[in-house]
């Protein structure tokens, strides 16, 4: 493998990613797989963001969080499976030095806003069952679009600091992230120059946005629970839990893939590990989220109907 070209000793042009794997027997059983997840994840996300814009029924606060939801993920996925599939196939897959801190500003962009997305839409759930004669006169338009306002800026500001971090570092001879994409800490790793800086910032940065997110989704549950058992009828429960179960699944398979990925010991075996984890929030996840929506959603499943009838007729 040749020498990565470099600039003044110490600017790396491009860097190679290892990808997934490097087992031969794999790469086109893979590609032919992560190619089909891609396309699920397109078509679903699509899919319903066309579904929630289309039909007036669906224009409630609940589904302008979802759409949200969905086109986070939408681009989410884009920013680095089109480079993973090329992994697959290419015998040397490179991303260049600026390729690879855009890629990085967009993944730490969407993974964050992601996650604030989710802890309004718990703050939605939580009106909607303890406030429900109010939930109309507080989930105004306005405070919606807040809501998500600050959920991008949050991650947009994120994104800056963790990216803006990278330019400090110096990366010497050659430059082979063990990861399919530029992800903070493989990146770090590679660096010749001192990381504590980067790794502490980076670190205080991520552990803030999940212990803030994962409280105030956490308070607000423990809310709904406690409005929940003072509920007499079974229906009233079955209501409750219904409109939250989809929400609890998804912040579930986020945070917990998103944490079996990092929280773990800085080993040889264990950033193989971090990679297969990695996988779950990356790709599952995107590609599952509008299916929770959706199977058993009873608005989703109207709207899709009058879709279907409006096409036909």
């Amino acid at each position: 493998m040749k020498k990565i070209i470099m600039e003044n000793d110490s600017f790396v042009s491009e860097f190679i990613l290892m990808g997934l794997t490097d087992q031969p027997g794999l790469q086109l059983p893979l590609f032919a797989l992560f190619l089909m997840n891609y396309t699920a994840t397109v078509m679903g996300n699509l899919s319903l963001m066309s579904l929630i814009f289309l039909n007036s029924n669906l224009h409630t606060p609940m589904y302008f969080f979802i759409f949200n939801l969905s086109f986070i993920d939408f681009c989410y996925s884009y920013v680095f499976t089109p480079k993973m599939l090329m992994s697959f196939i290419l015998e040397r897959n490179t991303i260049s030095f600026r390729g690879c801190i855009t890629q990085l500003f967009f993944f730490c962009f969407f993974v964050n806003s992601e996650s604030y997305v989710l802890t309004a839409m718990a703050y939605d759930r939580y009106v909607a069952i303890c406030k429900p004669l109010l939930y109309k006169a507080i989930m105004v338009p306005r405070i919606c679009c807040l809501l998500i306002f600050v959920s991008y800026l949050i991650g947009f500001v994120c994104a800056m600091i963790l990216t803006g971090l990278m330019f400090r570092l110096k990366f010497c001879n050659i430059s082979i992230i063990n990861h399919y994409m530029c992800d903070i800490f493989p990146v770090i790793r590679i660096s010749c120059s001192n990381t504590y800086v980067n790794e502490l910032v980076s670190s205080a940065v991520v552990g803030t946005g999940i212990i803030l997110c994962s409280l105030l989704i956490l308070i607000s549950y423990a809310m709904i629970l406690s409005n929940i058992l003072y509920m007499s009828s079974g229906k009233g429960w079955s209501k409750a839990l219904g409109t939250c179960g989809s929400h609890i699944i998804t912040v579930s398979f986020f945070y917990g893939s998103g944490l079996l990925a990092y929280v773990k010991p800085s080993s040889a075996e264990t950033v193989g590990q971090g990679k297969i984890f990695s996988v779950f929030y990356t790709f599952l996840v995107p590609m599952l989220n509008p299916l929770i929506y959706s199977l058993q959603n009873k608005d989703v499943k109207i709207a899709v109907k009058k879709t279907l009838k409006r096409i036909t007729s």
